[in-house]
């Protein structure tokens, strides 16, 4: 099996997996680099999103709170 380079860490590994976003094929050897190198980022507090996130005026949010302190009042988390 060939062996292929993280572009976040540089770790050449043989089980690298890649990730095809907007066109773009990125290599990564985990998860957690994957994360790293491509979820974005709350606007309010800069934690990155790896889960749906709230959007309000085409800024992104990890939750309601930030959103709200951020951009509107009017943003809440959806609750099923």
């Amino acid at each position: 099996m060939q062996q292929q380079r993280c572009e976040t860490c540089g770790n050449d590994y043989a089980h690298a997996f890649q990730v095809t976003m907007e066109g773009t094929e990125h290599t990564f050897d985990s998860f957690e680099c994957a994360i790293r190198k491509l979820a974005p980022k709350c606007t309010h507090c800069g934690t990155q999103i790896i889960g749906h996130g709230v959007e309000e005026n085409e800024l992104i949010f990890c939750c309601s709170h930030c959103a709200q302190a951020t951009a509107s009042h009017k943003v809440r988390d959806m609750v099923d």
